[in-house]
């Protein structure tokens, strides 16, 4: 881990994202996690975040403030509204609520014919017809672009000035401020090359084929249909004073497919103290892993049961893309260690959720109804105990109990006969679900064809389960009731040995969280992991090769891990949280913001 660094001087920091008050992705996460660092080393009188005014749900999010200050930014909103332009000027209901500027896309709408014919002039960046979110980012660009212009007019050279831009989507300013010869230094981040993502989607040989060079960047992004991105992309890396990126497998991606080496690497953080339960993580863990239980006896039990004191809960999760994320490992795996459990008569279930997004009509309705007939079951049942209690302590204080009462003495008939009803009505035949919802593409899809395929659909017999939920895990989800972070908790591993991941903040949350995980050699936490801090697995961290290694090996690697995690002791597992939530202080933004600092070093000097 690095030294301590600090900036040599303090500049005017903006920076921009289509992800600023607007959470679509990963990089939302990146930009809101680490701004109390940012503010620590600049203050809030020199940072300023950058973006579109697009969220449906903006006030939640944007608080407004007044443009009467003195200071830089101030001035420059001042002056562009003078000018007629709409600017939303205010602060960012995030922690340390750092202050923003937003600007409405639609707003440019008349000039979009210009806007391209510019782009194209300029920078040889081609466009669409059509595309509504490709034109809201060219015309957010074009008014990030003319702020700052008035800001670098106002400055007047008093104060130097950093634009970091992430992503292509607000990459377009960086090759115009250089046009313009604007006294701003540069800085430009590519979480993920867009080609890059593409093409490991859909060239089995992607990695091979990166490094031998042998992608026409060109005729692949136009095969892709994404040219106009990639030129944006290319244009901001080129035209950046810093080129960075957050890994070094993605560094590879930017040398071959932008044309540019990086300058910098930027690895993504997280907030520890948001996750910090110390002595509690225990607690938490069997608190949630009891909501997770009663899905799984709604999810199960009414077609047959299993010793939940016997099961643990595995996941995986993140968007859909089913190599990339290795969904497609983690099934073949889960195939393999069931064989594993039953050859070798392990008396433990193992419970994997899948949770992703994809398009669906439902939740199915018969999920529904088991659900509401098990809290049926459960009301029930409260009686029974509330009527066991009450006639238990009668006989008892009447002093001449000689033997304790019989259950049917206990319980009134009526208890009795209504709960053996309710069961009976609620007991099915039926294997239980895969997913939890009905689909809209039901037949193509490749999880429930890899299950199809592999036999692996949830029999009595079988020690591994599928749960598929393809919707995102909320308080107001009915079939769990708890938040994405309170599921986590409540599991035992995560598991992500992903194909194609430049960073990948799940299995780091996992650690945060004291949850072990799974990565791989492939994505830039694990190899972060691997090369940075010196080791090939920090505490409750496992990283399976996938780099220099076939797809069966990788396969029988991860199935071997978590055949060993499942018949690992209790109490180990236990131990192994602890030290896993302790251990997680290597990821946190008060260590890793130093790649920033030195980032912003660099481009002051250039």
């Amino acid at each position: 881990m690095p030294k301590k660094v600090h900036l040599k001087e303090t500049p005017l920091l903006i920076e921009g994202a289509w992800e600023v008050c607007n959470q679509v992705g990963g990089i939302y996460t990146v930009i809101k996690s680490k701004i109390l660092n940012v503010l620590q080393q600049v203050g809030d009188d020199n940072y300023c975040l950058i973006g579109p005014y697009v969220n449906n749900n903006i006030s939640a999010v944007f608080d407004p403030i007044s443009d009467d200050g003195d200071d830089l930014v101030s001035r420059t909103v001042r002056s562009l509204r003078n000018k007629g332009y709409e600017v939303h000027y205010g602060r960012w209901l995030v922690s340390g609520r750092p202050r923003v500027v937003l600007f409405k896309p639609h707003n440019e709408a008349w000039k979009l014919t210009d806007i391209k014919k510019s782009n194209w002039e300029s920078h040889n960046i081609p466009s669409f017809d059509g595309d509504d979110l490709f034109d809201q980012t060219i015309m957010l660009a074009s008014q990030m672009t003319d702020f700052f212009q008035e800001l670098d007019n106002l400055n007047n050279s008093d104060k130097k000035v950093v634009a970091h831009m992430h992503e292509w989507m607000a990459g377009i300013p960086i090759p115009e401020i250089r046009r313009r010869n604007l006294n701003i230094k540069t800085v430009f981040t590519t979480h993920a090359t867009l080609l890059g993502r593409y093409l490991a989607m859909n060239d089995p040989e992607f990695y091979q084929n990166l490094e031998k060079g042998t992608y026409n960047w060109t005729k692949e992004a136009e095969h892709f249909n994404i040219l106009p991105q990639v030129s944006i992309e290319r244009a901001a890396a080129h035209g950046s004073h810093v080129f960075s990126t957050v890994s070094r497998l993605t560094a590879v991606e930017c040398k071959y497919l932008l044309g540019r080496e990086i300058d910098a690497i930027v690895p993504n953080g997280i907030n520890i103290n948001k996750f910090e339960a110390l002595h509690e993580s225990q607690v938490l863990h069997q608190r949630y892993k009891e909501k997770i239980h009663e899905f799984v006896m709604g999810h199960f039990f009414q077609s047959y049961s299993f010793d939940l004191n016997n099961t643990l809960y595995f996941f995986t999760s993140g968007r859909f893309e089913y190599k990339n994320k290795g969904f497609d490992l983690t099934l073949e795996a889960l195939a393999r260690l069931n064989h594993k459990l039953r050859v070798n008569n392990i008396n433990k279930t193992v419970v994997t959720f899948f949770i992703t997004k994809q398009d669906y009509h439902t939740i199915n309705p018969i999920e529904l109804e088991s659900r509401a007939v098990l809290g049926e079951i459960r009301k029930i049942c409260d009686a029974m105990e509330k009527s066991v209690g009450e006639r238990l302590f009668y006989v008892a204080s009447k002093g001449d109990m000689i033997e304790t009462p019989t259950i049917e003495e206990l319980i009134p008939e009526n208890l009795r006969l209504q709960l053996r009803r309710t069961v009976q009505s609620w007991k099915t035949s039926r294997l239980p679900y895969i997913t939890t919802h009905n689909l809209k593409d039901d037949a193509k899809d490749d999880i429930l064809n890899f299950a199809r395929n592999s036999g692996l659909l949830n029999y009595e017999g079988d020690k591994v389960k599928l749960v598929y939920h393809p919707d995102f895990v909320s308080s107001m989800n009915p079939l769990f009731g708890i938040d994405y972070d309170e599921f986590v908790r409540g599991c035992h591993l995560g598991v992500f040995p992903s194909y194609y991941e430049p960073w990948g903040y799940t299995p780091m949350e996992c650690v945060a969280r004291g949850i072990p995980a799974i990565t791989s050699d492939l994505a830039g936490f694990g190899d972060f992991v691997i090369n940075d801090l010196k080791r090939t697995k920090v505490e409750g961290i496992e990283t399976i090769h996938r780099k220099h290694s076939d797809y069966t090996h990788s396969a029988e690697e991860l199935a071997n891990f978590m055949y060993d995690f499942v018949t690992m002791e209790r109490r180990d597992r236990i131990a192994q949280r602890s030290r896993v939530e302790q251990s997680s202080y290597h990821f946190d933004w008060n260590e890793l913001y130093d790649y920033y600092i030195k980032a912003y070093n660099m481009v002051m000097t250039r």
